[in-house]
């Protein structure tokens, strides 16, 4: 695991807007990191500003981390300066809470309210070294799942994303993290593990 903090310090001067990055909001939720056994990246392919309020991310943030084996935490699309910064130094995108690169979580499930972002995906997936295309993901990277309103419609993200939540995510969150736990705990394959998924009502794996 990458020790983020350590070059946080010397980019963040240099940057608009560092809060966007540094995380210790009031109601903020952080947990050891080695006390649970998922973990979960929530991510909004959009600005700070812009992703902070969304309700739905909040709620599946509240859901996650009241499970004892299981915690989330947040990322956001950096803006174009600290992007350049990341890209320059070649230092991955990062949760706000542990300041883990995002390649270490179990499950990245990004946020989707509107078609618009669907490309900020994509970069916030290539500025973290995790394949865009799904079939060309290794097996310890991490299960990328999307819901949202713009995944009422799966198709154009189709060969990006492993799962789809068609529907409200805190009805299938703990379905999801259920199969999860099982899994991990028998070490099953990425592969295997994703296509479980697919037994549960509401969520869409195009492969």
């Amino acid at each position: 695991m990458i020790n983020i903090s350590n070059h946080l310090n010397s980019i963040l001067p240099l940057v608009e807007k560092p809060g966007r990055y540094t995380g210790g909001e009031f109601n903020q939720i952080r947990k050891e990191w080695d006390s649970v056994l998922i973990k979960v990246a929530l991510a909004f392919p959009d600005v700070y500003e812009i992703g902070l309020p969304n309700l739905g991310l909040a709620i599946l943030y509240s859901e996650i981390n009241k499970r004892k084996d299981s915690l989330a935490e947040r990322v956001y699309a950096p803006w174009i300066d600290f992007e350049k910064f990341l890209r320059e130094k070649n230092i991955p995108l990062f949760s706000l809470e542990n300041k883990v690169d995002l390649k270490s979580f179990d499950v990245i499930g990004f946020s989707l309210p509107y078609e618009t972002l669907y490309t900020n995906v994509l970069n916030m997936l290539e500025l973290s070294d995790i394949a865009i295309h799904n079939n060309e993901r290794q097996l310890d990277d991490p299960i990328i799942i999307a819901g949202g309103h713009a995944c009422f419609n799966p198709e154009p993200m189709h060969a990006f994303i492993d799962a789809f939540v068609i529907g409200d995510g805190e009805e299938v969150i703990h379905e999801i993290l259920d199969v999860l736990s099982i899994k991990k705990l028998k070490k099953i394959p990425r592969d295997e593990i994703i296509d479980s998924l697919a037994i549960i009502s509401g969520v869409y794996v195009p492969s």
